[in-house]
């Protein structure tokens, strides 16, 4: 514990018991007549408005991720592995409010509580349903582990830690242990509450630090000139002797890579359950459709988030651990640290923490779903009353975040972007089966099922350790050559145009001989349908049976 900044420290530690406290509270917000019921622990009694509902999707889809793995890649090899975020989530909103309404309208008109729930209504398939189920869940888990990166970062920081793994890896568990139990107490009600407190200290440190930082260190064109001489500065590698330290602005031979990866992250994003939980949980059909025209806010503050990387260079900031490696995912906390009064650094420092632990509740509470609903319910315990599933929810919501723990302590965390762009890739490939269910039938089942098998197994593949830009195994990188297009590009919309590929032969092929594409639930009209129309409850009935 030598070097700990004691000042930054105890503040953390406040705004940390502060949110704790808060999780456990928010057990009674809103009078649940109780918590044992999926629908009221997993989906916060599906009762939010629009506001509630934007800190909700603001909370889940702009994390430690934002906070942490951006800025770091910036720093670290600059725009083509960084800025990509910043168009993406631009681009990303467009999209869902094209699909969002007719998810949440057949949603509700007959009880779904996760995608799998809608695809088996569909096409009533087990098997489809039980894939987007599982996919799902291992999505989860490297996006969890992201956000417990995010935690260790700011730890490590503050001078907790050490150089052994057990000194290391302690307050991640300490942490990991904390979240767990608000979680298990208030289900999504927890982050719902404490998504306020996190996006208003993250809207202040933001903002102080994104008009301090430059005027300190002379201005944004003498940041930007020492971003470039960082990323033009030679950096030969046994495989290119070429190579530069990064990219300032995408080159010819980069254009694809930057956008693959802009496009691919921002059709997986939605496709992640807590993302569809978040937008279940809203009171009715126009929550999610408002709340895609209002989040852009959000990428405003990404992107001063993404810069706050190449400030970094400027500043001469240095990212050393505690073991005495070099880490980028350190490199924002110590920026902090390096250049403000340490009750400030820990209040950033205690903003980075939150913003990492409000989605990961709400993805392990998602991914809990998935099991209990799509596998738990339907293969194991047909006959589960309210009180089990909510009571195995809780429990697999513990399980999902030691998986997470697994991925962080096994898995390279210099590269800690590289995590969500793992899930994104696997989640990918249920986008086929989710979105165009919901505007057509024309694709069949077993075809759409084998796309996604061929999607998954392809880019698990080649993401492992056979890509082509890997510097570390397994897992160690997303950008692969694209076959017959030879640029290197994300490896998940590889795989997702194979994936489709894959299913539009297939159904070519099983629509020619006739094939059953199995029994549909819904009829159009589910579509379109909102609160008070006949047949849409207010609240998920978990008592309605599937098939």
């Amino acid at each position: 514990m030598n070097g700990v900044n004691w000042v930054a420290l105890i503040v953390l530690i406040v705004l940390f018991a502060l949110v704790t406290a808060l999780g456990f509270q928010a057990a009674r917000w809103r009078r649940p007549k109780n918590l044992e019921s999926l629908h009221e622990w997993g989906l916060g009694g599906k009762s939010f408005g629009t506001i509630t509902t934007w800190f909700l999707l603001g909370g889940d889809l702009y994390t430690a991720y934002t906070f942490i793995a951006v800025p770091a890649a910036m720093w670290a090899t600059g725009a083509v592995s960084g800025f990509f975020a910043v168009p993406y989530t631009i681009v990303l909103y467009p999209i869902i409010f094209f699909f969002l309404g007719r998810m949440w309208s057949v949603a509700h008109t007959h009880g779904y509580v996760t995608t799998a729930d809608i695809v088996q209504g569909r096409y009533g398939t087990r098997s489809l349903s039980l894939a987007i189920a599982v996919t799902g869940i291992l999505a989860t888990m490297p996006y969890i582990a992201l956000q417990l990166v995010g935690i260790q970062a700011v730890l490590e920081v503050a001078g907790v830690g050490g150089n052994s793994a057990v000194a290391r890896d302690l307050p991640l568990l300490i942490a990991f242990a904390v979240l767990a139990a608000y979680t298990y107490s208030s289900g999504l009600r927890a982050p719902a509450m404490i998504a306020f407190v996190k996006d208003t200290l993250i809207y202040i440190v933001i903002a102080v630090a994104v008009i301090y930082l430059p005027i300190k260190l002379g201005g944004w064109l003498g940041i930007f000139d020492a971003a470039q001489a960082k990323m033009n500065t030679p950096k030969p590698t046994p495989t290119n002797p070429d190579a530069l330290t990064g990219a300032f602005i995408a080159g010819p031979g980069l254009h694809w890579a930057y956008a693959s990866l802009a496009l691919g992250s921002a059709l997986a994003l939605f496709m992640y359950p807590h993302c569809v939980t978040a937008t279940l949980s809203s009171k009715d059909r126009t929550t999610g459709r408002r709340n895609a025209m209002i989040l852009p806010a959000y990428s405003l503050l990404l992107g001063l988030l993404a810069l706050l990387g190449f400030v970094a260079i400027k500043a001469k900031t240095v990212p050393m651990g505690l073991d005495g490696k070099l880490n980028p995912q350190l490199v924002i906390p110590q920026l902090f640290e390096d250049h403000f009064p340490s009750w400030f650094t820990g209040v950033a420092f205690g903003a980075i923490a939150i913003g990492a632990l409000v989605p990961a509740a709400i993805m392990s509470i998602a991914a809990a779903n998935l099991f209990t609903r799509n596998i738990y319910k339907a293969y194991l315990k047909p006959d589960a009353t309210d009180a089990q599933e909510a009571k195995m929810s809780k429990i697999v919501s513990l399980i999902t975040k030691v998986g997470a723990l697994l991925f962080v302590l096994t898995l390279d965390k210099q590269n800690a972007l590289n995590f969500q762009l793992l899930g994104g890739l696997w989640i990918l490939q249920t986008l086929p089966s989710i979105v165009f269910g919901l505007f057509t039938r024309w694709f069949h089942r077993w075809a759409l099922l084998a796309g996604w098998a061929v999607g998954m197994v392809y880019g698990t593949v080649e993401a492992y350790g056979f890509c082509t830009a890997c510097s570390t195994k397994p897992f160690g990188n997303s950008l692969a050559k694209v076959p017959l297009l030879g640029d290197a590009g994300y490896i998940g919309l590889t795989a997702l145009v194979i994936n489709i590929a894959v299913l539009v032969i297939g159904t070519l092929i099983l629509r020619q001989f006739k094939v059953s594409n199995g029994t549909d639930l819904t009829r159009q009209s589910d579509y379109f349908a909102d609160v008070g129309d006949p047949g849409v409850v207010p609240v998920l009935d978990t008592d309605t049976p599937l098939h």
